[in-house]
């Protein structure tokens, strides 16, 4: 709809315009995805403007007609990870139980955001020291670690709680929202002092990396997170230290 509107804006005559619209021209998509550039958008942001136009021009109208554009490249940054005594800082700097509880779950299991909010009583398995993750990213279940030291932590707060109930539930009851968890990090990591541009997600970062610099096999650490791909796994190699450590600079 935006491309439309793009184009109709930047032509003066309308019978031009649905001619235009008709079929794909290349000039005009590169003149609309420049301008959403000039605007700052992402690259990923101009990868799913560029995908929707095509998938219009190819489903909708039934054009087999190529549009003769490349995909904008994403920048390769690297996760923010937070080593293992920064992880202790952080969360020495929470004095509520219930969201010391929540950071440690999301650090210790390699939680995202979502997942934790969404963690309810029954996915809590003490027997077996595992967490299960219910419809994930890509709607995918799995199981995680539960944190032995949390064990103890965790059969204390959900004492009470039905099987169905979330094991963090909001003051007035039901889900929290994922905005509540972030400003709880955002809170507590401000009063580190560390000058990284850490979130909430920098703890599932730092959950693979460190496993990964403890020897635990790339294969298990796919498993624990979710991922569908080992390559997206395989990123984390980029931030362990412990090869690293191994070498000794020429200075």
């Amino acid at each position: 709809k935006e491309y439309f509107c793009f184009v109709k804006a930047n032509m003066a005559c309308t019978d031009l315009v649905h001619a235009e619209l008709a079929r794909p021209d290349a000039r005009a998509i590169k003149r609309f995805l420049l301008n959403k550039q000039k605007r700052n958008y992402a690259g990923s942001t101009l990868n799913l403007y560029l995908n929707a136009i095509q998938f219009f021009y190819r489903e909708v109208m039934r054009d087999s007609q190529k549009i003769g554009l490349k995909f904008s490249k994403r920048p390769h940054r690297l996760p923010v990870v937070l080593s293992q005594r920064e992880v202790e800082s952080l969360l020495s700097q929470v004095v509520n139980f219930k969201h010391r509880l929540m950071l440690s779950v999301g650090y210790g299991a390699g939680l995202r955001v979502s997942e934790l909010v969404c963690l309810k009583v029954m996915d809590l398995d003490f027997e077996r020291d595992v967490i299960f993750v219910r419809e994930g990213k890509g709607k995918r279940d799995r199981l995680t670690l539960l944190p032995d030291k949390l064990r103890g932590k965790l059969r204390q707060f959900v004492v009470g709680k039905q099987g169905m109930d979330y094991v963090f539930e909001s003051e007035r009851g039901g889900k929290l929202t994922t905005r509540t968890v972030q400003k709880v990090f955002s809170k507590a990591f401000l009063k580190t002092g560390i000058r990284k541009k850490a979130t909430f997600h920098s703890l599932r970062h730092s959950f693979a990396t460190h496993l990964l610099e403890q020897g635990t096999d790339i294969r298990f650490v796919q498993e624990l997170l979710g991922h569908q791909n080992i390559k997206t796994t395989q990123r984390y190699t980029h931030v362990t230290d412990s090869s690293l450590k191994r070498i000794k600079s020429p200075l």
